[in-house]
């Protein structure tokens, strides 16, 4: 496979396992290192930007989301620690929910995908180191 298709492929991936479909990516992401399909930064910039770009989408989401009270303990939980929270948003199944309450309570949209892109970089920083 040569690096653009690996990258693309990659790139898909890394989007569609951040949005609310099942999925993800680390496989990929692993195999793309391993195979030497790619280098370490460029697939490391790509994942993250598809994973990152996959994340916001969810927010967008959430903010399409009626305003009428949600009670719901991951939004209490999003709304009293703000968006460093955001983080989080690498983790299994409650990633996809931080995001789209983060979107649904209205967080600064920049400040949001800063930690979202943050939060997945790191994830597959330790990924690499794994890998290598």
């Amino acid at each position: 496979m040569n690096e653009s298709v690996g990258l693309g492929a990659l790139f898909l991936s890394s989007f569609l396992a951040a949005t609310l479909l099942p999925g993800g990516s680390e496989l990929v992401f692993a195999g793309v290192l391993a195979s030497g399909t790619a280098t370490l930064w460029p697939a490391l910039a790509v994942a993250t930007l598809g994973n990152t770009l996959g994340g916001v989408s969810s927010y967008l989401v959430g903010r399409l989301v009626p305003d009428k009270k949600i009670g719901s303990k991951v939004v209490e939980w999003v709304r009293r620690r703000g968006a460093p929270v955001l983080l989080l948003s690498w983790v299994p199944l409650i990633g996809d929910a931080l995001c789209v309450a983060a979107g649904w309570l209205r967080l600064n949209p920049w400040w949001s995908a800063l930690f979202i892109a943050l939060g997945k970089f790191g994830r597959y920083c330790v990924i690499a180191g794994l890998v290598a």
